[in-house]
């Protein structure tokens, strides 16, 4: 369902159809203390949510914010959510292990 991304060319997501998508802008870019998150990425739930309990997966469906990034994720259980940010989710997997190969890098 989810694959690399060819700008100028639309991509299915979910139920939505074809959705056009865009290369991030070049000034949103987190903070220190922010995730770095990507579409498809996948997360979990660090707290319980609005009918997501604490520890459901779930993966980005978008990525926005200049100043505050934040999330919005599709979770296992049908919920979708948006404004979600670091105190609400964590990454895991892959995604996890390429946070923290960046980390080391820096």
């Amino acid at each position: 369902m989810y694959r690399s991304v060819d700008v100028h060319r639309p991509v299915q997501v979910g139920q939505n159809g074809e959705v056009t998508t865009w290369k991030p802008h070049a000034l949103a870019k987190p903070h220190a203390d922010q995730l770095n998150l990507r579409i498809g990425d996948h997360v979990t739930a660090n707290s319980a949510l609005h009918d997501v309990p604490e520890g459901t997966a779930g993966r980005i469906l978008l990525a926005n914010g200049f100043n505050w990034q934040r999330y919005r994720v599709l979770f296992n259980n049908g919920i979708e959510l948006g404004d979600l940010d670091g105190r609400q989710i964590s990454p895991t997997g892959k995604t996890a292990k390429r946070l923290a190969k960046d980390a080391a890098k820096k």
